[in-house]
């Protein structure tokens, strides 16, 4: 997967927006205003960091030379992931549990209004 890619799968998403709030080569994606997904463009080869369950995220970095912990971020809640070294089909998953996750957490207001548009 390639950021255009990567970028049109977040993107398409209920709710979400995109901005670069940190810098202007921090590219973060968030759904009603949580961050579910970042990168830094700069990076070569492309590596994003995704939120993803504690224990599925150890799991990943077991399974696959391609997913660390998260650079920058909480390690218990964030992997970093390389999309050079990793199926695109995984990388969408991933994309999904993350942003999943933060729905999850969303209050039922905000989740009524993400239901909504």
């Amino acid at each position: 997967m390639n950021v255009e890619e990567y970028r049109e799968y977040c993107i398409s998403k209920k709710g979400v927006t995109e901005s670069f709030p940190f810098d202007e080569v921090t590219l973060v994606f968030k759904v009603m205003g949580k961050m579910f997904a970042l990168c830094g463009l700069e990076h070569v080869p492309l590596r994003v960091n995704l939120k993803c369950n504690p224990d599925k995220a150890i799991e990943l970095r077991e399974e696959h030379d391609g997913i660390i912990a998260g650079w920058h971020m909480s390690k218990k809640h964030w992997n970093t992931v390389f999309l050079d070294k990793i199926a695109k089909d995984l990388t969408k998953e991933l994309i999904d549990h993350s942003y999943d996750l933060v729905v999850s957490k969303l209050t039922k207001k905000v989740k009524a209004e993400l239901e909504i548009l």
